[in-house]
């Protein structure tokens, strides 16, 4: 039952934001700020539209912690999908701006924020595995190394390095799996 329920920190820090301290949202924003800010700018390609998405996506939180379904996962999901969310919206925004709009031009615009969006799933996701299966996969992939060269390197059998490298990629390959979720309606943000 308890992998049923969110760490109980995410359930305090709601409850904490329902009742509107100040305080919850510093630390909120002292601990995802930085993940925030970097989906944000892996999606826009842009410091300044990052720093404005960034204080898009705490002032949404502000505004509705009510939004954050404890059952649906833990709050740093949550928040990356507000962030993807957000920053999908103001890409779309950005080339709906850019004037005459040439046929096809919401195809290209839609796969630009569908592959923004997968790259910033996929950085999330590995910075958010567990370390081991991290480690794994950074010295098969970036070091060049076969699983049993991982496997001495890591200290481990040969088969523990071949299942973390089969778990890492099931994680990494759920980043073009997943759509992004509806858009929240109402409250005139940008969400």
């Amino acid at each position: 039952m308890a992998n049923d329920t969110p760490p109980r920190w995410d359930r305090k820090m709601q409850q904490r934001l329902a009742r509107g301290e100040a305080a919850a949202l510093g630390e909120l924003y002292d601990r995802f700020a930085s993940l925030v800010h970097s989906l944000s700018h892996r999606v826009l390609d842009d410091e300044s539209a990052a720093d404005r998405t960034t204080r898009d996506v705490f002032g949404y939180i502000w505004e509705n912690p009510q939004a954050y379904d404890p059952k649906s996962g833990p709050m740093r999901s949550w928040i990356a999908e507000v962030t993807q969310r957000t920053a999908a919206g103001r890409l779309r925004e950005r080339h709906r701006e850019e004037g005459p709009q040439s046929p096809g031009h919401h195809e290209r615009t839609e796969e630009k924020v569908r592959a923004a969006s997968t790259a910033a799933r996929a950085d999330y996701i590995v910075t958010s595995m567990p370390a081991s299966l991290r480690a794994a996969l950074e010295l098969t992939y970036f070091q060049r190394r076969d699983y049993r060269q991982a496997a001495r390197q890591l200290g481990v059998t040969d088969d523990e390095a071949r299942r973390r490298l089969r778990l890492g990629l099931q994680l990494l390959s759920s980043a073009s799996i997943r759509p992004l979720p509806p858009q929240p309606h109402g409250g005139g943000r940008p969400l």
